[in-house]
């Protein structure tokens, strides 16, 4: 086992049960589960691991149930579940399940590695169905995918269609539009593999971008139509389209949920799923519903609350019958009938809600937010956000290290960098993941954490690991993150990301020595390259205003890959709109290479000095991994002389945060 592995399960006989394969489905499939609704109790166990290939078909959800009550006697429903229990509960449920099929197991590994290298092979197929429904539904005008469109659910249509690139680039652009730009997609009607290729790290890539969690999910997954891993990704995006008005800056009305501005900073620190959940209860409250809905699939399997939700968002609609139903089905298939009188989108079945389906019964609820939310227009408390900073750089820069961070495959997923990092938990696996086995993992303390000097612990830790790596750090205290200082954590981020870079880079440069890379050996490597182009462009420093209308980067991604960038559609870059326009086109091309980068068009357009630094250097990283056979004629690998021996910065290509976990530490 790894470093890595050991991050995850501290337990050494658990890590003798799985291999590092098995570790990292697992721990995908659980990831998965957690997001759903923030957290994984001990009741909710048995309904999601319905989704085990092993245990989901051999044992009964009930079954599950009662063997999970006789595992844990002592615990309650509503603890908390961490992967090693997860992992406890499976490892007893599959031996359970495995007796009754007469599998033969004589050591849970050999079994396992029958059960999970399949663990997420099976396919919901509602959630196929209501998928390519959303599909046919928002894309049904496009241009291209027209020709496509409808897709028929019945069929693995959705599969062979998403094998070229294009559908998940057109849908990425729906949940959160403008982040591919539509002219660097390959859309002929029959596309080569490189075109195919470059599509597919476009979009994952983009779906990194976004939020999107792709760990160990490859562009070869995609071209051979793993449907449960691309199922799996259009899931996520969808949800990130239904999920996109769960914030105060797009719907201010939210501000009703809550009773103070204390409050108010609360709630936007909420993840959506989250904030849906206590808009639900909200509503709830109103019609004198006395349960309190903690997820998207027990509790609301009877369609109860679905059914007083409705009655208060559109009274007019509502039928006596529905609450009167004594069968769960019946009353589920009302609850969709005042539903659809409502205007609002099926995104399940009766079946679906009966049977509990976190994906779609999140889906169907965000849509019904979306459609009719119920809250007032005219509210006294949307003054609350009149005195709540609003720095957009601020915004961007959290933005762009919550989605770096997340591309790491850390075990917990940010939300939100300023609430989600103060109890220095996922700092320390950041920092164990770019330099692996910096961090004393003895003295660190695991969530859930209580009492408050723990949290402190681990920031004191992780400030002192920063200075081992020698950030500067003057006059900062492990207190400081867990106050929650906006302004020293985005600077550690910063330091942190640029650290993880520069470490990327001078592993790929073998001839350095061991000298260390700098900002300048960036800067000079870039200009060295679009100067060798025959192009008269350079950039001063990464600060240099000239950047700002994207020529030098469109001339540097040129350099690195002569047919990147078709100059046809480049703009000259005079007026704040072609400027855009060339941003918003180097950023999907620098994607489209392989290059994960986080920042924003406006980074560019307002040359961001930070992030032009990370978009150069993943540039470069990108160049450097390529094969010296496989670069533009005439150039070397010591092309650059010295300064590209040296190299700093925080954005990393599609394997980059797996390289930085497995080059280093590999099982």
């Amino acid at each position: 086992m790894s470093g890595y592995v050991g991050i995850l399960v501290s337990d050494p006989w658990l890590q003798n049960q799985f291999t590092q394969v098995e570790l990292r489905s697992l721990k995908t499939h659980f990831m998965s589960m957690r997001r759903e609704s923030g957290r994984v109790t001990l009741g909710e166990l048995a309904s999601k691991m319905s989704r085990l290939k092993v245990v989901g078909e051999n044992l009964t959800e009930e079954e599950r149930a009662s063997f999970i009550h006789d595992f844990y006697p002592d615990h309650h429903d509503h603890d908390d579940v961490d992967f090693e229990l997860f992992l406890r509960v499976y490892l007893k449920l599959q031996a359970h399940a495995s007796a009754r099929t007469g599998s033969n197991t004589k050591n849970s590994s050999a079994f396992l590695k029958a059960a999970t290298t399949t663990l997420l092979h099976t396919i919901s197929q509602s959630e196929k169905a209501s998928y390519v429904a959303h599909i046919n539904n928002y894309l049904a005008e496009d241009q291209f995918l027209k020709q496509y469109l409808p897709i028929d659910p019945s069929t693995n249509d959705l599969f062979e269609i998403a094998k070229d690139g294009v559908l998940l680039c057109k849908l990425i652009n729906v949940a959160v539009p403008g982040t591919i730009d539509d002219r660097a997609v390959n859309t002929k009607r029959v596309l080569n593999p490189w075109e195919r290729n470059e599509n597919h790290t476009l979009c994952l890539n983009s779906a990194k971008a976004i939020g999107c969690t792709v760990v160990n999910i490859g562009t070869q997954d995609f071209i051979e139509g793993r449907r449960h891993l691309v199922l799996g990704v259009i899931s996520q995006i969808i949800k990130i389209q239904l999920l996109a008005d769960l914030n105060l800056k797009k719907t201010p009305q939210l501000v009703e949920l809550v009773d103070d501005s204390k409050d108010v900073e609360e709630l936007m620190s909420l993840p959506p799923e989250k904030i849906l959940l206590r808009w639900m209860n909200f509503q709830l409250k109103k019609a004198g519903y006395k349960k309190i809905v903690t997820n998207f699939s027990s509790d609301i399997k009877d369609g109860e609350a679905y059914a007083h939700l409705l009655n208060v968002l559109a009274p007019e609609h509502s039928h006596q019958s529905t609450l009167a139903a004594k069968n769960p089905l019946e009353r589920a298939k009302l609850v969709l009938e005042h539903a659809d009188r409502m205007g609002c989108k099926r995104y399940l079945t009766a079946k679906d809600i009966v049977e509990g389906s976190p994906n779609l019964n999140l889906a169907f609820v965000a849509h019904i937010f979306q459609h009719r939310n119920g809250l007032s227009t005219q509210t006294k408390q949307i003054s609350f956000l009149e005195t709540l900073p609003d720095d957009a750089l601020v915004s961007r820069e959290e933005r762009a290290f919550r989605l770096w961070m997340n591309s790491l495959g850390n075990l917990t997923y940010i939300n939100n960098v300023f609430e989600d990092l103060r109890n220095g938990w996922v700092l320390l696996e950041t920092l164990d993941k770019v330099s692996p086995g910096i961090v004393n993992w003895k003295i660190a303390n695991k969530p859930p954490i209580k009492m408050p000097f723990r949290k402190v612990e681990n920031c004191n830790q992780v400030v002192k690991i920063g200075k081992q790596l020698k950030f500067s750090l003057v006059n900062v205290a492990g207190n400081d993150i867990v106050q929650g200082n906006k302004k020293l954590i985005l600077a550690y981020l910063w330091q942190l990301m640029r650290c993880n870079i520069l470490q990327l880079l001078k592993n790929l440069r073998f001839h350095s020595h061991g000298k260390e890379i700098t900002d300048v050996d960036i800067l000079e490597w870039a200009n060295t390259k679009v100067s060798n182009s025959g192009s008269r462009s350079r950039m001063d420093s990464f600060k240099d205003k000239r950047l700002s209308d994207g020529i030098f980067f469109l001339e540097l991604l040129s350099s690195v890959q002569p047919r990147a960038v078709n100059w046809s559609l480049v703009t000259k870059g005079i007026t704040d709109e072609e400027k855009k326009m060339n941003a918003t086109y180097i950023i999907s091309i620098a994607r489209k290479l392989g290059c994960s980068i986080f920042l924003l068009p406006e980074d560019i357009t307002e040359v961001n000095q930070k992030m032009i630094l990370t978009l150069t250097a993943s540039i470069m990283y990108w160049f450097l991994k390529q094969p010296v056979e496989e670069r533009p004629s005439g150039t070397s690998d010591s092309e650059s002389g010295s300064q590209s021996e040296t190299i700093s910065n925080s954005t990393i290509d599609d394997s980059a945060s797996e390289s930085s976990i497995e080059e280093n530490g590999n099982m």
